[in-house]
Formats: structure tokens, sequence, C-alpha cells
């Protein structure tokens, strides 16, 4: 055994138990006899595997003072107040801001991130290579999934059908969507299948945004849970964001919503941002902005959360510490009954791993690869309410966060 750690309280389990470490796995859970390289005593703290952020945008981070404050404070303002930095990126600093926030990531527990990077022709490849770069540099502390994204669109772009497909090849991992951004429905239409052609071409999942709006007239989702029936790629679809499902009339949502659930697309919300960036036209009351989480959860959907932006023209805020945007997503989402807390606690830890694929090798128990937090707090609804220390962060058996040295 290379490390114990003794009297932990372990998420959803009862009584505190030791946890043997041994080759990066754990090797074994219960009352521990034997001594070992190394020894935490957790003292009841709560332990659980790393937590995990399935959506930010680690290409636009920490870019809020390079231009003027978006005055709207919507999307569209945010998307055009970038450009002209965007313009300018080089493939260095887009990694040094990408390495910052993942380091900031793992210090609070994150050790598995899926980013989504700009594709388009005003960037072009450049935010790509640059997350690539800090991948690349982070090494193994990090397991970072890459999505290429048409933020500006693809049929309204022209040229980035292209480019997309070039970052598949250059090591963009899923190929990402934003159908809601194109002119017409028709269009919306024509991007929802070129982002399955290349998906079908490279043999790889699909991540969207989807319905990034409060109008009710925004209707893509549709599309995109009808064409993954189509083409067979049930479970292997995220769709993110749709706030429109909110404001769409209840019957037509709950009709969507089912055709969700057949699909088997994966949702995350992403509640601090929505909740800056939507409403934003409305008089009181001012909606919330967020999709219906409450309604997806309990149709069986799996559902998530994401910190999405760090200090850029869409969020000013955001420390990647997804214990903030639990709290946030209890807030925005009414979830606050005990076992509702308990699934937000899920949401960024075993629901986000089935969304990265990750299911199979992810959980707190023998085999698994150690990948562990333990916070200064006795239990989730605490940690969620304090957003303590993050104690020890151990990553494959190893301590990247430790309050001894």
């Amino acid at each position: 055994m290379d490390m114990i750690i003794r009297d932990a309280h372990i998420f959803d389990d009862s009584g505190l138990k030791d946890i043997a470490i041994g080759n990066g796995e754990i090797s074994e859970i219960g009352k521990i006899d034997g001594d070992a390289e190394k020894e935490i005593d957790a003292e009841g703290r709560l332990i659980s595997s790393c937590y995990i952020d399935p959506h930010i945008h680690l290409d636009k981070v920490l870019i809020v003072d390079d231009f003027p404050p978006n005055e709207s404070g919507t999307l569209q303002e945010a998307i055009e107040l970038i450009w002209e930095r965007k313009r300018n990126y080089t493939i260095e600093e887009v990694k040094e801001r990408a390495k910052e926030v993942m380091e900031m990531a793992i210090s609070n527990g994150t050790l598995k991130m899926r980013t989504n990077v700009d594709v388009d022709t005003i960037g072009g490849l450049t935010p790509l290579k640059g997350v690539l770069a800090a991948r690349e540099e982070i090494g193994d502390r990090m397991d970072l999934q890459i999505v290429a994204f048409p933020q500006e669109g693809i049929v309204r772009d022209p040229g980035t059908e292209e480019l997309m497909r070039d970052a598949m090849e250059n090591g963009a991992d899923l190929v990402g969507g934003m159908p809601h951004h194109e002119k017409s429905h028709e269009d919306a239409e024509e991007h929802v299948d070129i982002a399955f052609d290349i998906a079908k071409e490279f043999g790889v999942d699909i991540d969207m945004h989807v319905d990034e709006t409060d109008d009710p007239n925004s209707r893509t989702l549709e599309i995109v849970a009808d064409k993954t029936i189509e083409e067979g790629y049930e479970g292997r679809v995220t769709a993110a964001h749709t706030c429109a499902l909110a404001a769409y009339p209840d019957d037509y949502a709950e009709k969507v919503i089912e055709k969700v659930k057949r699909a088997e697309i994966n949702m995350v919300t992403n509640p601090a941002t929505n909740l800056v960036i939507q409403g934003r036209d409305d008089n009181q009351p001012v909606r919330r902005g967020i999709t219906r989480v409450k309604e997806l959860i309990e149709a069986g959907i799996n559902v998530s959360f994401g910190q999405d932006c760090i200090k850029d023209a869409f969020y000013p805020f955001g420390k990647a510490d997804m214990l903030e945007v639990a709290l946030i997503t209890a807030h925005a989402a009414h979830l606050s009954m005990p076992d509702q807390i308990r699934k937000v606690f899920r949401m960024m830890t075993e629901n986000a791993a089935k969304i990265l694929g990750a299911g199979g090798e992810y959980g707190l128990e023998v085999g698994n690869p150690a990948d562990l937090v333990i916070v200064d707090a006795p239990s989730a609804w605490e940690a969620i309410r304090l957003q303590p220390n993050r104690r020890w962060v151990i990553r494959n058996g190893e301590l990247c966060i430790n309050p001894d040295e």
C-alpha cells in the first residue's frame, strides 16, 4: 500500500472508513490494518472521487479587461466584443491563460474537464492550438477533452465547416455546435446535419450549445434530438444551456423532454453565466434564464452543470470551483431538499463522469483510479454550503494538494 486514508466519510455512505491506495488505484475500502508509506487522517471529512467540469471555455478565460464592458449584458454583445481580441490571440497567451485556470481547477479538486474551443474564420485554429499546448504542459494532472466549437455558426460563417474538420485532424476530441445562432430554422437544421456528418466522419461524440436564449421560438433542441435518433447516436450527444426550454409552453417542453429522453442526450446547465446574460430584456418578474433542471432530472435524463466562463465578455466572475457552481445551481434550480442536494453533488461527479465517458473508471470503488478529493466538511451538504478548503487532492494516488507542504 502506497497510501492509507483513515476515517473518511465516503459520499453517500454511512460511517467512517479507511481507503488504501496502491499503484495509483484504490486497493481496499473498510477497516484496514497495516501501514503505508503515506497516511492521511481524514478525521471524518468528506471524501469523494474528483470533481468534473463538463463545460468550460478555456480559450476565452481571463480576457475581461481587454475590451469595453458588456453594457447590455447579452450573449450577442459578448460574442461581438471578443471578435477583435480573438483576431489577435497567440498560441502562447491562450496556453498561459488556459493553464492558469486549469491549475486553479486542480487546486479546487477538479481533475477532469471538457472545454469548448472556438473554431471559426476569426481566430482560425489558434485557440485550439493554445489549449492543446496547455493540455500538453499540464500533462497527466488533469484529463481534458476538447470540443471544436463553431461560436460564429457554420452556415453563417463560410469556411468554418472546413476549419472544423481541420480542428478534428489537429487534436480536438468532439464536434461542437451552436445551431440556434444561425439566421434561420433551415440554416439551423443544416448546421446540425454538418456537425453530425463531421462527427460520424471522425467517429467521435457531439457536444452542442443549444438554444442559449430566452426566446421561446428558438427550437433547435428538438432538431438535435430528432437527428440523434435518426443517426443512431443515442447516448453520444450532449446539449448545453438549452435556456429556451424554460421559456417554451409546458406542453411543448414536455414533448421535447420526452424526445431528449429517447435520444439519451446528456444535458448540461450553466447557471452562473445564464443567470447573468439571460432575461436582460425582461421587465419584472425577470426570468431565471436556466433550463428546466428539475423536470429533466425527474424525467430520468442525465444532467450536470459547468463553470462555462471565467472573467470574459459573457461572465465577469468565476474561480473554477465546482462547489461554487453547485451552490449557484441549487439556488437557481430550487434544489434545496436533502435528496436534491445530494443530486446536485452527483451532478458534478457521477453525472459528469457519464458525460465524459469516464463512468467505467470513475467512482470511489476498488480497482478505480485514485482520483480523490477530501474537503474540510463532513458531508456533501456542508461542502456545498460552505465551499471549504480542498484539504487533500489526490491524482492517480499522488498528492496534488497537500496542506503539510
